[in-house]
């Protein structure tokens, strides 16, 4: 290749992000619990619209996702107009990157954030800055102290991934209050229906104009293989992300499932107490063993080790088991693995495994 031909700035600098295992070697009935999939999958209604979309395989979608965007505003009680959706919310993400930060700006988040926001951050040339966390917890003086004249997004999520942990609305509204002006606070709430009565931001947005919010259909609702997002905020602010989004960015069967999943709340409920009930348990039956991990608030706990030799231990001696968890060396935690809430079966599986594994060493 010619010397002459080359990438923007910051775009040989990623490291290509690297999902969780799907599959283990040799093992059979192998359980994945590497990705944060809801094991229950989506609901019924949600299925059954996606089956209905076929027959409309030859027709272009809306380009405006208006009866989605109508659906989800009217189960959040939102302004339909100030939605915009995205090929899961990596997609509005990236627009708020791509529309917001370049060349000589900064990019901040937290140590043990999504990969995605240093990857995003690289892509249009900006700086990232990565904050240090207090004890695996974002921490909001160190977020603060790192900004300035030259910070363009800040990225959150609350909860975390892959800590699990929050920080308190108080502490959003009081990072969004004193972040440098020319800043804005993106909320990343993918996992924000696992907590119960959470609005992940949406108030904060009605009163303030730097702040923006993004969900996705992955988690809960059970659409991950559908690729399905949104977010929320100032109406200036989606209107920008609006003009660079691409005009058919999701297909009908995309935008019918997520409308009818949105609808059927009682699914997702279903699915949040089940979640609940089981994470909870996963984490004392583990703590029993030795393995600790932070209060979780989302679908997955962090389960840490006392080297990163024993969680690579670990990790192998479930992974011979048919159990795949995923490592997080490139969330700075490589003590750490993170396993994804399953159903009763899986968390019993689990929980038997890493107790064989710590008996026997």
């Amino acid at each position: 290749m010619s010397d002459a031909i080359r990438p923007q700035p910051g775009i040989l600098d990623i490291a290509p992000y690297v999902a969780g295992k799907a599959t283990a070697t040799g093992a059979q009935n192998a359980v994945k619990l590497s990705s944060n999939e809801n094991p229950f999958g989506p609901s019924d209604r949600a299925k059954e619209a996606y089956l209905r979309a076929v027959h409309e395989l030859h027709r272009y979608p809306s380009t405006d996702h208006a009866a989605l965007r109508t659906a989800i505003a009217e189960v959040h009680r939102l302004d339909a107009s100030r939605v915009i959706c995205g090929v899961g919310s990596d997609e509005i993400l990236q627009l708020l990157a791509q529309a917001y930060a370049g060349p000589r700006d900064e990019v901040v988040f937290t140590e043990h954030g999504f990969l995605m926001y240093r990857i995003l951050a690289h892509a249009v040339g900006a700086t990232p800055i990565e904050v240090k966390e207090r004890e695996r917890v974002t921490d909001v003086d160190a977020i603060l102290a790192a900004t300035g004249p030259r910070t363009r997004l800040v990225f959150i999520a609350n909860p975390n991934n892959p800590t699990g942990t929050m920080i308190s609305p108080a502490e959003v509204e009081r990072l969004a209050e004193k972040l440098p002006k020319q800043a804005i606070l993106v909320l990343d709430g993918a996992y924000a229906e696992y907590v119960e009565g959470f609005d992940a931001g949406l108030a904060l947005i009605e009163v303030r104009e730097n702040v923006v919010m993004t969900r996705t259909f992955s988690k809960i609702y059970g659409l991950g293989g559908l690729r399905i997002g949104w977010g929320y905020g100032p109406k200036e602010i989606i209107d920008v992300l609006n003009r660079i989004r691409q005009p058919f960015n999701l297909s009908p069967g995309q935008m019918d499932a997520a409308e009818a999943a949105v609808r059927d709340q009682d699914h997702v409920a279903k699915c949040r107490v089940e979640n609940a009930r089981m994470r909870g348990w996963l984490a004392n039956a583990l703590a029993e063993h030795g393995v600790p991990s932070d209060v979780s608030s989302a679908n997955f706990i962090l389960a840490r080790f006392a080297s990163v030799e024993e969680a690579e231990a670990c990790d192998a001696f479930l992974q011979q088991r048919g159990l795949i968890v995923r490592r997080v060396d490139g969330y700075n935690l490589p003590h750490c693995l993170r396993i994804t809430v399953g159903d009763e079966s899986s968390c019993r599986r689990v929980a038997h495994a890493v107790a064989q594994f710590k008996g026997a060493r």
